[in-house]
């Protein structure tokens, strides 16, 4: 569901940057308040993991689409939704610099459809009210369906929404719609079932690493440290291995664009800004698509994987040393 900058005017897409940088504003700041010094690690291999399953784009069935997992609900369900928020905004930021995945420009649109929603409302809405009374498999599993699917048809319908606000392309908001929110629908049963089969797997090895989970849920059955690398693990060989195998077929918003235009590209606006923002991916976008440049090797894609996830990983970290440290210079003071 990643925006190409073609799709959206620079008013809107400063509006949804300035949407973007108020959550994290204030996920940053309920963060802090939090002190979980704790959930570090925890954020940064999960981050590389949604990086890594985000890569695995799985073939929906009789429709010529793909689609692939979102990530908020699972990060959010995890580490709560703060600090799901931020991670998402790490994976986005780092698909879209050194990946050129989603438009520069679209990348305050991209965090607000993609991780919003799935951290916020999936996970800070669905998932905690279906855990007030206890957390159990089945709870997870409805969970993590219901959550899947009303996040990825809210970013549907905003992606829609922010198409027609712009009102740069010829798209007609009813067909738009009619395209969008179908395939995912599809698409967010099949994150729903991932996201369950992941959190259940979580629930089994270590309650309490889930948000939500009570004291009676708390107990160790495999540490900490051996969960995250086994989480590790798992990013290393979906994004490094398994992303050989991902569907080739364009994802839902390419899909809706191909049924209506006949192609999965729209073509930017001849502007300064737009020129901008695809001059400055050009010179960070050191894999573009996920390969090296001008290659569709098999290698190219197992470096590229590996590569991000692992940078996902050490920029969350690295970001949260940098707060921990101002933190502290800051009670000091």
């Amino acid at each position: 569901m990643h925006m190409a900058d073609a799709l959206l005017s620079s008013a809107v897409a400063g509006g949804m940057y300035a949407c973007s940088l108020v959550a994290a504003g204030y996920a940053l700041r309920k963060v802090q308040q939090e002190r979980n010094d704790k959930i570090l690690p925890v954020m940064g291999v999960m981050g590389a993991f949604v990086f890594a399953v985000q890569m695995l784009n799985f073939t929906i069935p009789g429709t010529g689409s793909s689609g692939h997992l979102c990530g908020g609900m699972l990060l959010a369900a995890v580490v709560g939704p703060y600090a799901a928020f931020l991670t998402m905004i790490g994976v986005l930021l780092i698909q879209c610099l050194l990946f050129a995945d989603g438009g520069l420009l679209a990348l305050g649109a991209n965090i607000w459809n993609m991780a919003f929603y799935g951290c916020f409302v999936g996970g800070g809405v669905i998932w905690a009210l279906a855990m007030r009374s206890g957390m159990t498999r089945t709870k997870i599993i409805i969970a993590s369906v219901l959550g899947s699917v009303l996040s990825l048809q809210l970013g549907a319908f905003s992606v829609s929404v922010e198409t027609l606000l712009s009102g740069i392309t010829q798209l007609p908001f009813a067909a738009f719609l009619l395209f969008m929110q179908p395939i995912h629908l599809a698409i967010g049963l099949v994150e729903g079932a991932i996201t369950a089969a992941v959190l259940v797997f979580l629930f089994a090895a270590r309650p309490s690493l889930l948000w939500c989970a009570e004291e009676s849920e708390s107990a160790r059955s495999v540490s900490l440290k051996n969960v995250l690398t086994i989480m590790g693990a798992a990013a290393v060989v979906l994004a490094g291995g398994l992303s050989l195998l991902a569907s080739e077929l364009p994802d839902g918003l390419e899909w809706s664009l191909e049924r209506m235009t006949g192609s999965t590209e729209l073509e930017s606006a001849d502007s300064s800004v737009y020129a901008l923002s695809e001059a400055v991916q050009s010179v960070t976008a050191l894999l573009p698509d996920y390969n090296f440049a001008g290659s569709e090797s098999a290698a190219g894609t197992s470096f590229a994987g590996v590569v991000g996830a692992v940078i996902v990983m050490l920029l969350i970290l690295a970001g949260g040393k940098v707060l921990k440290s101002f933190r502290g210079n800051h009670e000091q003071a």
